[in-house]
């Protein structure tokens, strides 16, 4: 058993995340699915959707939910998700969070959300400039 990964972002961020990584690691070991939310989507049928990725996805061992930006209607979907006992929402999605999510797809869904947001926070360094 495997836990799911669902992505829901703007305008397919989530999409172009997505390609990079699975292109990079050349492989997408963890049952996934992607939605985007556009400028004008209905948050009705964006809920509709996720709940139908959400049965989907979850074999038993859950479902890890990635969002681009906490408290946007990406997020504010994920958040209408709860409760549920088997997902996980990590918000502020970015490449180094993802790949991270993907190269560990033996974790339990509790861990996995945690190795999301560790790769996500860990992925971020401001380069000093030197120069001065």
């Amino acid at each position: 058993m495997t836990v799911g990964l669902l992505i829901i972002t703007h305008d397919g961020i989530g999409t172009v995340l997505f390609d990079s990584a699975t292109t990079a690691l050349g492989q997408c070991p963890l049952p996934t699915r992607l939605i985007t939310a556009s400028r004008d989507c209905n948050p009705e049928l964006l809920d509709a959707r996720a709940r139908e990725y959400l049965r989907e996805l979850d074999d038993g061992s859950g479902v890890l939910v990635l969002t681009d930006l906490y408290g946007s209607t990406p997020s504010n979907v994920a958040t209408g998700l709860l409760p549920n006992g088997r997902i996980r929402i990590v918000t502020g999605l970015n490449l180094p969070m993802l790949i991270r999510v993907l190269n560990y797809p033996e974790l339990g869904l509790a861990e996995l959300a945690a190795k999301a947001e560790s790769g996500g926070l860990n992925g971020i360094f401001l380069i000093p400039d030197d120069s001065k």
